[in-house]
């Protein structure tokens, strides 16, 4: 396993209690997260936070700004920019519904987690500076859900630029852990004029680094990462500018990739499809470990 993978101690009893029929699967939430880029000399750099080590889930991880969807942005009407929702249907392989609440969950959550907002007045326009206490109010807004996204974006006169975004991955949470998402991930670039900060309650530190810095600092063990942070990341590395990037999305499989848990040889072999370098062998319940 490498050195910087995040791999929580309660798994092995998790995944041997699933392999026994001892656990049952709860139901996937929907969630979207983003990959904000931006041009440096030395190539693409991206966004990235870490979550507070208190945090109960992958404390001192380093990930993306993302969250849940919220299910009020499923059918009502949306200031809305770039293709229509069913193309974005067919893309991430859901109904339109669904994918306009996925959409918006990672526009809102871009703007909730890193200041940063894909939207504009007009379908060719992006907002520029978002400081004063008006935004920071309707941003917490947000946060708490006392505001939907829908109705910050028709108070602030905004349409959603969803052609700012390109589709890049999906991952699903594991079947043993107790909270779990289908998570898709995007690309976008950070729109002139905006600054990132670190809005987040739950990160302690954001950074902008080249994807083949971090990675290998994960190799080396210094960064600590979940699975489909990495597996991104790794991703993003064959691409010399950030409008390459965003060009190479149509290409990226959304194919969903589950971990599985299966018992081969006396042991409980961990696997993410595809992914071979996070496989993890585990012995099997009553084999000392």
């Amino acid at each position: 396993m490498p050195q910087g993978q995040w791999y929580p101690p309660e798994w092995p009893d998790r995944i041997r209690a699933l392999a026994a029929g001892e656990l049952t699967a709860v139901a996937p939430r929907r969630a979207a997260t983003v990959m904000l880029l931006r041009d440096t000399a030395a190539g693409p750099a991206v966004h990235m936070l870490r979550r507070r080590a208190s945090m109960a889930f992958a404390g001192g991880a380093y990930a993306y700004p993302g969250g849940g969807v919220d299910p009020r942005d499923d059918d009502r009407p949306v200031g809305w920019a770039g293709p229509p929702r069913d193309v974005w249907a067919a893309r991430l392989g859901v109904d339109a519904a669904s994918a306009q609440a996925i959409v918006c969950a990672a526009v809102r959550e871009t703007y909730e987690e890193a200041g940063v907002l894909l939207a504009g007045e007009t379908a060719s326009t992006v907002v520029g500076d978002l400081s004063g206490d008006d935004w920071e109010a309707d941003r917490a807004a947000l946060v708490d859900r006392d505001l939907s996204f829908a109705d910050f974006l028709d108070r602030r006169g905004l349409v959603l630029r969803s052609d700012l975004l390109g589709a890049w991955a999906r991952w699903i949470t594991p079947e043993f852990e107790p909270k779990r998402y289908d998570t898709w991930f995007f690309a976008a670039a950070l729109p002139d004029g905006q600054r990132t900060r670190n809005a987040s309650t739950e990160a302690d530190r954001t950074v902008w680094v080249r994807p083949v810095e971090a990675a290998a600092a994960y190799d080396r063990g210094e960064l600590l990462m979940m699975p489909p942070t990495i597996s991104t990341l790794r991703s993003l590395q064959p691409y010399g500018t950030v409008a390459d990037t965003l060009a190479g999305a149509v290409a990226q499989e959304l194919a969903p990739v589950l971990a599985r848990a299966r018992l081969e040889a006396g042991e409980l072999v961990l696997s993410w499809p595809g992914h071979d370098e996070f496989t993890r062998r585990l012995p099997a319940a009553g084999t000392p470990e």
